[in-house]
């Protein structure tokens, strides 16, 4: 199956990673945000641009890695620093882990700089980075309305958060996981906390819930009624998607990456320039299988040489395990 031809900006980090699991070990991984977004859309979608730093350290492999795929690296801005690099250990059941080091490295005093040639994508994904450079990107857009979607962290709600607030009030859609969605709304309950979010601004939010998949909760417009995805007196609709079930997950690192990145390119794939509720609910699915072959390898040794092909068949096994008649 060939990819669309709409194009997806795609701005986050670009790191090394030093990995350690239970079972095995990887250094000197191509690793960040933007690099596991940018691999997880170009399944669907072409031209990808991706804007980001990387130091004189960083291998040239990786980059061939991204041209391998298509996807554009004149947003890539080169440092003499070193590039951002983060080392980590995962727990016995991979659902936690120990960050055991963090350099910042060239992410230090980096502001985005978007091409003239990506500034117009009609899609724009702002995967994990300061909310400020998340800011410092969308002011670059020329777009007249770009659907803008965006991933944060816990440690952006601690120490940014003002400016975070600034990009919910900018965005359409915002992904984040459960325990952040819970930290950044002062709730134990995820419906409250996906109430919140969109009253923050975008008017879909997507929680992230690992291994048990998602849930969506999407605005209604002014104009429409209740809905049969409403729950009872609610002025939202809601979508809940499972993840794709495996035997074994290799390295967790990025799925919620290439999670976002999944759904933006399967959405610029559809050619629309807006988006109703079954658009975003087809593209959490994609995303949801997306990101479960990125947890069978280290790093993206998986996710980046996929086939169209693995990945529809992965998404009808999701359909038909989570599909029932009465």
């Amino acid at each position: 199956m060939s990819v669309a031809t709409t194009p997806v900006l795609i701005g986050g980090s670009i790191a090394i990673d030093h990995i350690k699991t239970p079972t095995a070990e990887g250094k000197n991984l191509l690793g960040g945000s933007a690099s596991f977004a940018g691999f997880a859309a170009s399944y669907f979608n072409a031209p990808i641009h991706l804007v980001g730093i990387i130091g004189k350290d960083f291998p040239q492999e990786h980059l061939d890695l991204f041209e391998s795929r298509g996807i554009a690296t004149a947003g890539l801005e080169r440092s003499e620093g070193d590039t951002f690099s983060w080392t980590g250990s995962y727990h016995e059941n991979m659902n936690t882990r120990d960050t055991l080091a963090v350099a910042v490295n060239v992410l230090e005093d980096w502001t985005p700089k978007v091409p003239a040639a990506a500034a117009s994508a009609p899609i724009v994904v702002l995967a994990n980075m300061h909310p400020v450079n998340q800011l410092q990107m969308i002011d670059q857009l020329t777009a007249e309305k770009p659907f803008i979607a965006a991933d944060t962290m816990d440690l952006w709600i601690t120490i940014a958060n003002d400016d975070l607030h600034k990009v919910l009030r900018r965005i359409d859609l915002l992904v984040i996981n459960e325990s952040e969605a819970r930290e950044f709304c002062e709730t134990s309950n995820l419906i409250v906390a996906g109430q919140r979010l969109m009253a923050k601004g975008p008017a879909y939010v997507v929680i992230k819930l690992g291994e048990f998949g998602a849930i969506l909760f999407a605005k209604h417009p002014e104009d429409t009624p209740h809905t049969q995805f409403s729950l009872p007196g609610a002025d939202y609709d809601l979508f809940r998607c499972a993840a794709f079930p495996l035997t074994e997950v290799a390295d967790p690192t990025g799925a919620g990456d290439s999670f976002l990145g999944a759904l933006a390119g399967h959405l610029a794939s559809t050619g629309k320039s807006e988006f109703s509720f079954d658009d975003i609910r087809g593209a959490i699915a994609y995303g949801s299988v997306v990101a479960s072959f990125t947890c069978e390898a280290f790093s993206a040794n998986r996710l980046a040489h996929l086939t169209r092909q693995e990945i529809d068949c992965r998404l009808d096994l999701l359909k038909s395990f989570t599909h029932w008649a009465t």
